[in-house]
Formats: C-alpha cells, sequence, structure tokens
C-alpha cells in the first residue's frame, strides 16, 4: 500500500469520525432537549390532574418560560398573544387610541401627559385629569393597565370618558386615532448658528425625524448641532444605520453584528449620501443611553465625527431578533452582538459568565481592549461608550427628591395652572420670588419629611457602634452630632431654593407646553448643554478634542 493510499484512508477515517461525533453530539444534544421537554409536560399533566387546588395551567407554564429565560439575559423575553399589541407599540411606536400617557397617583389613575395634535388633547383634557367612567363602566380605583386598554381601539372609533376635574365632573366624547409618538419630541435653536435636537426613541421613522430636524435646522441658519441622546433606550437597529448615514460618508461600515449562525453576521453601512459631514457635532449620552443610542454615539466617535459630552452610556452591546411562536405569542431572542466601525463591542454586563450564586457581574477593566478610533484616538471596548467630556451631574438635595416623589411640585403646578391663564414661553418663564414664597407657604400643612445623607450616615454609624459595643463610650460625641446637622425644612427651602424653583417651573411649563415644553424649559440649567455649547464656540478646542493626544 502507498504512503498516498494510507494518508488517503486516514484523512477519511478521521472525516467520518469527526462527521459521527458531531453528528452523536448532535443528536445526545437532541435528545436531551426531547427529554427534558416530554418531562416538563408530563409534570404540568400530573399538576393539573392530582394537585389539591386547582391549578392555573398556563400561569405556571408561563412562570417556567420566564424563569428558564431568566437564566440568559434581560433581553431574551416571551411575549404571550395578550402581550403582542403592546410589543408592536414598542417597536413601531403606533398604536390607536386617544394620544395621552396615564398613570397611578395613590388610588387614582390621572391623565400624566396628553401628546400634543391628538384627540385627548384637541379635546382639552389637562393633566392631572382622573378617569372616573370609560363608556359608562365605573373605572375609579381601577388598574392603569386596564383604562388604558378600555381607551385603545381602532382608528376612528368612538370612546367616552368621564374625568373629575378640580371637583368638577366633565365628559368627553373622543375618535380614536392612530398615535405615532415622536422619536423627535423637541428640536429647536440654542443660539445663533446652533442647533439642538432631542431623539427619544428609535421606533419607527425615527431616522426620518431626524433629518427632517436637521435640515429645518440648517434651513433656520445652524452651522453646529447637538444631537441629545439621553435618556434613550434605544430600538430599531436600521433606524440607528440611517441616523448615523445623516453625518458619514456613503459606503462607511456603521456597525456589524456577529452571532452563532453565520445568516446574522453582518456588515451595516451607510447607504445614502449624507445630509452633513463636516457641520461640528457634539453628541450628548448618560447612563440611560442603551443600544442603538451607544450605535450612533460609538460610530461617531469612531470616525472622529462628533464630540461626545455627559457620562458613559449604559452598556448594551447585544441584539435581539423576533421570532413568531404557535397561537400568536412569540420570542424576543439576543441573537449577536454588535461591534463599531473600530471593533468594539460594548456590552458591559458578562451574561454568559455568571458567579456561583446566580449573579452576573460587569466586564472587569482588567478585560477591557483599546481600539483605535480613524484618527487613532484610543477608545475602550466592554463598559459602554465614553464621553470625550465627562460631565459630573448635581446631586440634588434630599428635599427637592421629596418634594417631587411626593407629588407636591405636581400639585403646585396644577393649582397654578387653574390660576393663570397663560405663562411666558418655556425657555422664558420663571417663578418669581413672591410666587417662589407663596408655595412655602402652601407647603405649611403638607407632609415631606426627609431623611439627608449625612442624617443618615449618622444612623448608621450609630448602628454598628451599638452592634459593636462601642456605642456607650461615643453616645454623647453622636448626640452632638445628631444635633448639629439636624435638618430645618424651613432652613432647606430656602438654601436649596434655585433647584427647587427649577422642579417647580419645568411641571408648570408643561401644563402650557406639553412635553416639548419641559425639554425646551430646561435647555438653559443643563449642565451638559452648557458644555456642549462652550466646546463649539471654541473650534480650537472641538478639534483639538478630536485628534489622538501626543504621547509625553
Amino acid at each position: 500500500m502507498t504512503k498516498r493510499k494510507i494518508t488517503l484512508i486516514v484523512a477519511a477515517f478521521i472525516l467520518a469520525s469527526t462527521v459521527l461525533f458531531s453528528f452523536s453530539v448532535r443528536n445526545d444534544k437532541l435528545f436531551a432537549i426531547a427529554k427534558n421537554l416530554d418531562i416538563f409536560a408530563s409534570l404540568v399533566r400530573e399538576l393539573n390532574t392530582l394537585y389539591v387546588d386547582e391549578v392555573a395551567a398556563e400561569e405556571i407554564i408561563e412562570t417556567g418560560i420566564n424563569a428558564m429565560l431568566e437564566e440568559l439575559d434581560p433581553y431574551t423575553q416571551y411575549i404571550p398573544e395578550s402581550q403582542a399589541e403592546d410589543f408592536r407599540v414598542m417597536t413601531t411606536g403606533e398604536y390607536g387610541g386617544v394620544g395621552a400617557l396615564i398613570g397611578n397617583r395613590g388610588d387614582q389613575t390621572i391623565v400624566i401627559m396628553p401628546y400634543t395634535g391628538f384627540p385627548a388633547q384637541k379635546a382639552g383634557i389637562r393633566i392631572a385629569d382622573e378617569f372616573l367612567m370609560v363608556n359608562d363602566e365605573n373605572v375609579k380605583g381601577a388598574p392603569t393597565a386596564d383604562i388604558s386598554a378600555k381607551l385603545k381601539g381602532p382608528e376612528n372609533t368612538k370612546v367616552k370618558v368621564t374625568l373629575l376635574r378640580n371637583g368638577d365632573t366633565l365628559n368627553f366624547e373622543l375618535s380614536r386615532k392612530k398615535i405615532t409618538i415622536n422619536n423627535v419630541p423637541f428640536y429647536g435653536m440654542l443660539e445663533d448658528g446652533v442647533g439642538y435636537i432631542k431623539l427619544a426613541d428609535f421606533t419607527t421613522n425615527a431616522s426620518k425625524e431626524v433629518k427632517e430636524a436637521l435640515l429645518d435646522l440648517k434651513a433656520q441658519g445652524a452651522e453646529k448641532l447637538i444631537l441629545d441622546l439621553r435618556d434613550n433606550p434605544g430600538g430599531i437597529l436600521d433606524e440607528a444605520v440611517g441616523i448615523s448615514n445623516l453625518f458619514i460618508p456613503k459606503g462607511k461600515v456603521v456597525v456589524n453584528t456577529k452571532g452563532k449562525l453565520s445568516e446574522l453576521n453582518r456588515t451595516y453601512k451607510a447607504l445614502n449620501s449624507p445630509v452633513d459631514k463636516k457641520m461640528p457635532l457634539v453628541v450628548l449620552t448618560n447612563s440611560r443611553s442603551a443600544s442603538a443610542s451607544e450605535i450612533i454615539a460609538g460610530v461617531l466617535q469612531d470616525y472622529d465625527r462628533a464630540v461626545l459630552v455627559g457620562q458613559r452610556t449604559f452598556g448594551k452591546g447585544l441584539v435581539q431578533t423576533s421570532r413568531p411562536l404557535p397561537y400568536n405569542s412569540q420570542v424576543k431572542i439576543t441573537t449577536a452582538k454588535y461591534y463599531t466601525p473600530s471593533g468594539r463591542c460594548i456590552q458591559a454586563i458578562d451574561y454568559a459568565n455568571r458567579n456561583e450564586d446566580g449573579s452576573v457581574g460587569k466586564i472587569p477593566d482588567s478585560l477591557k481592549v483599546a481600539f483605535k478610533t480613524e484618527a487613532g484616538r484610543i477608545v475602550y471596548d466592554g463598559g459602554g461608550i465614553d464621553p470625550d467630556i465627562k460631565v459630573e451631574q448635581p446631586n440634588y438635595a434630599p428635599i427637592t427628591y421629596s418634594l417631587v416623589a411626593r407629588n407636591l411640585t405636581f400639585d403646585f403646578a396644577t393649582q397654578y395652572f387653574y390660576k393663570h391663564d397663560k405663562i411666558e414661553n418655556p425657555r422664558s418663564f420663571k417663578l418669581s420670588d413672591q410666587e417662589y414664597d407663596e408655595f412655602v407657604k402652601w407647603l405649611e400643612d403638607k407632609e415631606y419629611d426627609y431623611i439627608t445623607r449625612v442624617e443618615k450616615t449618622i444612623d448608621d454609624l450609630e448602628q454598628y457602634a451599638q452592634s459593636e459595643k462601642y456605642y456607650s463610650d461615643i453616645e454623647d460625641q453622636l448626640n452632638e452630632l445628631k444635633k448639629k446637622v439636624s435638618h430645618n425644612k424651613e432652613q432647606d427651602l430656602i438654601k436649596f431654593k434655585s433647584e427647587i424653583k427649577q422642579a417647580l417651573e419645568e411641571e408648570i411649563v408643561s401644563r402650557y407646553y406639553f412635553q416639548e415644553g419641559i425639554i425646551e424649559s430646561s435647555l438653559d440649567e443643563d449642565m451638559d448643554i452648557s458644555e456642549a455649547l462652550k466646546i463649539l464656540k471654541d473650534q480650537a478646542t472641538y478639534q483639538q478634542l478630536l485628534k489622538p493626544k501626543k504621547n509625553k
């Protein structure tokens, strides 16, 4: 037998063994899955037949499905038929209804925000109106989700609502319309030559809305732009690609996705000519900028197309795909990871390697890898997108949190609205000192106590001292310290007047100018925007930030 024949026989044997082994491994895995599914089905049947009390089979099966998916990541989700419409609304931003955000206030369900231009707002429904009846059915005390479902329905159908406002009962008959939630709730000129776009979501038409806003701002004379991605949770990947394409040349890679299956490995490129590839651009991010927001931030940073200002992004580098299941249910599965043009995957949490207790941790800094932008700047993977300029956010005083959390700013704003027919535009409106004093007086019989951080620290120290038998040694000092730091609500209302006034002003503006007004009223006091404007005014600094740092 020749050496060549021996080689061929050995190669054939290895190939056959590999195929058989692969087939065996695959069969073993499929058998294990089939076996456990059979066990699960048999277990449910036995419970349904023999368990001492009545078993809600569908509920326990759904609980089992959700528990299984929790072992993977929070983005892989089972969507039963009952939630299919909510899922469609979340991804498309469209539904049939009256166009109002509603929510709980104790045992009341109230209007939180009517959307501008839709049936509720056009009919005169206002923030803080309480729901009493929907289509002659008493809904007082009903869950918000139930009332929301009753308000939704096919376009051009009627719905009757009875609301309580300032002690008066009001009846409305509304015609439901197709509600499309704006991805761009506000855009406008901040200063001469500087435009601003707030991008709140990535549902259908997000890229179209941003493009239209950008073109309008340029027509108004915008030569520089701030794109605000803060608090944007992400959404449709194609919309992120389209928005990135507005600022980078045609043919440039926007994002790569890589999964277990080769067909999930895709490269997304800019398919169109950009609207503007030279306009100085600042992108605002924070810790709640996620997914598609991070794609845009990462793309524009990798191509040195924008300066990023704010805080590190959330760190969600996972791609989900929806798959149909029987009986009109669906599953949203994490199928790939995405990578920015420099090669970064910015996923911050390592779901694949859990701790012994099942918890997950962030990818440690020691495992992060350095990449380079197109100009050679160093950027890192594995923990969100780091801004080029980090802005520390203010810590609001406990009294401010308390006033907002207890809805006291909300209630005062409602009362203010019914006493004043109109106010100045959102950016000009300011609460006078006299009006603030009226708010302080209004608070006199309201409960809004709180614990400051220093008081909490002293309480913790006291507990530790007691548990470790040191309390008697430092009791006098602790009591003296408590006296010194004990908060005085009246003094805090003066000390933190500026930030409390700002919270009140934004709440009051919302009554007259809705969601758009809230955004506009906050612009002048926004630290991130102030930093962005500072950078855009100083083009030498702007250009320097987009260049690699020189080694010293």
